[in-house]
């Protein structure tokens, strides 16, 4: 049951505004003045509170601020027989969800109302799938390597550096993504993700830059690019050291210059885009044998994080291992399982040649072919079958 506070110090008014939410099925308070609802709102957590704006003591707008300033989650609907356009203004720029003036509506305030609850409960909602992907997304490990690329991250996070992430696949290299754009000012914009090693070649430019209608012969209509849709935000171009030299060129440009050209057009589109990028291959090789661009190497290379393989950093396993038999049980809405001693030791010594995303499908596949508690015997059997 939704739970409702008024705030007026008209006793009629609360009167009748109770009297039709309760009848909705609403579970309702009062409160008099400005100052009581000011402490029933500290004390409580309300879904939404109806306020009026004029009231003794504490002044709506002044004790919606406040509410605010608390990181309440409650919708605030202001209510006054005084309303104008300014005042409706400034009662959503301090954060109320809607203003009605009185006497109200009754069809106007109860859509109001469910409304206002709507939103509360999609609020609600993001952030606790905010909180999980975070979960599935958190770089573990107390080893030296993985803290120096936890701490590099959150370092360079919030500045507007790019980034040349490397290391092995399934070494994690997206999960460093994830975080620097977590802790960057750009996190409320979008993170836009290309695999570079699975868009043929003769595909990439559009997939990266779009295209206008009939750049080409199956372009039946106009395609926004990636660079587009990052533009705000934040672009990860993954396995870059996959990219055609036609494309590098372009990227080139794109990054010296803050502006593309869709395949087939002519017209200059100007972007804001932080550039991520990543790779399992030794660039500086490439470079030599003629495969990458060096300019474009250090237009990344600003900043060079470097994520170990798992068989550099086995103290890890373990972390690893507990996450993701959490992380398992809560998908499959089971108990957590248990490791033995001897089993764990025996998971840190084998090889994992891939990496962090190996060991989580080996956990996944003891989870489910194995009881309660995993034993060494289990991981014997199902950590490296034989094919």
């Amino acid at each position: 049951m939704a739970k409702l506070l008024i705030i007026d110090d008209e006793k009629a008014i609360r009167g009748a505004l109770r009297d039709i939410l309760e009848y909705e099925g609403y579970s309702v308070e009062e409160a008099s003045d400005g100052e009581q609802g000011l402490e029933m709102v500290k004390n409580n957590d309300y879904d939404v509170v109806l306020c009026d704006i004029r009231m003794p003591k504490i002044e709506g707008l002044d004790l919606l601020l406040r509410a605010t300033e608390m990181g309440k989650g409650t919708q605030f609907i202001m209510i006054s027989a005084f309303g104008n356009v300014e005042t409706a203004v400034e009662a959503t720029k301090r954060g109320a969800f809607d203003f009605i003036s009185k006497p109200p509506d009754l069809n106007r305030l109860l859509v109001t109302v469910r409304n206002a609850l709507e939103r509360g409960k999609m609020i609600t909602e993001t952030k606790v799938l905010k909180k999980r992907v975070y979960k599935l997304n958190e770089i573990v490990g107390d080893s030296d390597a993985i803290r120096r690329v936890i701490d590099t991250s959150d370092r360079v996070g919030p500045t507007e550096a790019r980034v040349l992430i490397t290391g092995p696949n399934g070494s994690g290299k997206e999960m460093v993504a994830k975080r620097l754009h977590e802790r960057s000012n750009r996190a409320h914009m979008p993170l836009i993700e290309v695999n570079c090693a699975a868009i043929p070649s003769e595909l990439i430019e559009s997939e990266l830059f779009g295209h206008e209608k009939g750049a080409f012969t199956s372009a039946i209509k106009q395609r926004i690019g990636k660079f587009e849709q990052a533009d705000g935000g934040t672009l990860f171009l993954d396995e870059i050291g996959d990219m055609s030299l036609s494309a590098q060129a372009k990227v080139l440009r794109a990054l010296q210059e803050n502006k593309i050209t869709r395949v087939g057009g002519d017209k200059e589109i100007k972007i804001n885009v932080r550039v991520f990028a990543a790779t399992n291959k030794n660039l500086q090789l490439e470079i030599a044998e003629g495969r990458f661009r060096e300019d474009l190497f250090h237009r990344l290379n600003v900043i060079p994080i470097h994520v170990p393989a798992l068989n550099q950093r086995p103290t890890d396993v373990p972390l690893l291992v507990d996450k993701f038999l959490q992380d398992i049980a809560d998908e499959y809405g089971q108990p957590t399982k248990e490791v033995t001693d001897d089993a764990m030791k025996y998971l840190q010594a084998l090889p994992w040649t891939g990496n962090v995303r190996e060991l989580r499908n080996v956990v996944e596949r003891l989870v489910i072919m194995c009881g309660d508690v995993i034993n060494l015997d289990d991981v014997k059997l199902f950590a490296m079958p034989v094919i």
